[in-house]
């Protein structure tokens, strides 16, 4: 892992790893090639490999997406608060990397419930007054934007992104992971937007072997693997910008060329809406 110097806080954070049981963030950062994952992480990545093979490059196109929303959010809706959900552990050219590139005084809050997001996404942004980490329940709205943190950055006057990057799967039907994203929107200013995506497949036997695989894997800190239509739901009276909903390569696309996927398995599913 990288050497960061970490306030007691990160440490004490670290501490709470269980390095015996897989987290999705650091399968993810796994794909992407990062640093800060562990044998169990990549054990479980290399038997889901075997059945999805397309995974490695849905999660490199699932972070160019997002690179994109930001900045045309960013660049052409002039949105400078920003509040991503389930964050991740910080890789490179993060939320705040791609906002503050357009205007430096964009302000990003990262939520996410992992205590290894939380050291080394501290540790990272130390230095950076506009952006921070806070450690939540993410479902927990209120005590997400009650959080000092929050309330130091996102002033909910003005205009606000709330990012719910690939993460909808991670929370089970229990959950209600529509209702949990209307209550975020229901807190948020006129002139906000939303984005959603999360991993789709029509193929039921895709659906139910990622879905299992994923609860048993992560001891059940898993949703599920849904289908197109259910996603659509979570953008229901809201206004849809262009080009719409659809699989995320088709977002905008800027010409940098996107790793193949076998769209035959699963995909990444969804867009970017303006709350009235």
């Amino acid at each position: 892992m990288p050497e960061y110097p970490e306030s007691s806080e990160a440490m004490e954070s670290t501490a709470e790893v269980d390095v015996n049981v897989p987290s999705v963030a650091r399968m993810y950062d796994h794909y992407l090639g990062g640093k800060d994952n562990y044998a169990v992480d990549r054990a479980a990545v290399a038997e889901l490999d075997k059945v999805v093979p397309s995974t490695r490059p849905l999660a490199v196109n699932n972070r160019r997406f997002l690179k994109r929303v930001v900045r045309t959010l960013a660049e052409e809706y002039g949105v400078r608060q920003f509040l991503d959900h389930g964050s991740g552990l910080p890789t490179q050219e993060n939320v705040h990397q791609v906002a503050q590139d357009v205007d430096a005084g964009c302000r990003v809050v990262y939520v996410d419930n992992d205590p290894i997001v939380l050291a080394h996404g501290r540790a990272l942004l130390q230095e950076n007054d506009r952006t921070c980490v806070v450690r939540a329940d993410m479902r927990d709205t209120d005590a997400v934007l009650a959080h000092p943190e929050v309330t130091r950055l996102i002033d909910l006057e003005q205009p606000v992104a709330a990012l719910f990057i690939s993460v909808l799967h991670c929370i089970p039907d229990s959950s209600d992971p529509g209702g949990f994203v209307r209550r975020v929107a229901e807190r948020l200013p006129s002139g906000s937007f939303v984005v959603i995506n999360q991993l789709v497949s029509e193929s039921a036997r895709t659906r139910d072997f990622v879905t299992g695989f994923m609860e048993r894997s992560t001891g059940g800190n898993w949703g599920r693997v849904r289908r197109q239509h259910e996603v659509e739901r979570y953008f229901d009276g809201w206004e849809v910008l262009e080009p719409g909903l659809g699989r995320i390569n088709d977002w905008r696309p800027d010409g940098e060329l996107a790793p193949r996927e076998n769209y035959d398995e699963w995909y990444e599913y969804g867009g970017v809406a303006r709350i009235p």
